[in-house]
Formats: C-alpha cells, structure tokens, sequence
C-alpha cells in the first residue's frame, strides 16, 4: 500500500486549516505519531499521512474506540 505524506503546509491546502493551527494544536491532539504523521529518520520534520488524516476527517475516532 502506498502512502501520501504532506508538510503541514501541504496538508494545510487540502483541509483549510493554517498550517500553524496543524502543528499547535491538531498535532499530538488529534493527530497521532505514527498513526496520522511520522518523523521520517528519527528527525525533527513531520509528514502527514494523508490517507490516515482523510479517514479521521471522514469518520472520526468512533470506529476505533470501544462503544459503551
């Protein structure tokens, strides 16, 4: 399976959100490390998975969290 990864500025032109809004506050909130973006090489840059990110935005976390 292939994967897109984004910067946060790519990834920011796909959603409509500020690409400082995805880095302060979706990052490590809503999106997860190694789920929604990775650090490639152990480094300091991010890169967004883009189909991790399109299938929380299409249905959210309640298809992995145990109902009630």
């Amino acid at each position: 399976m292939s994967n897109t990864y984004l910067t946060a500025e790519e990834l920011s032109s796909r959603i409509k959100y500020d690409a400082r809004t995805i880095r302060d506050q979706l990052k490590d909130a809503i999106l997860l490390e190694g789920v929604h973006y990775i650090r490639p090489f152990g480094g300091r840059k991010i890169l967004f998975i883009w189909e991790s990110v399109e299938q929380l935005m299409l249905f959210g976390y309640s298809d992995i969290l145990p109902t009630k």
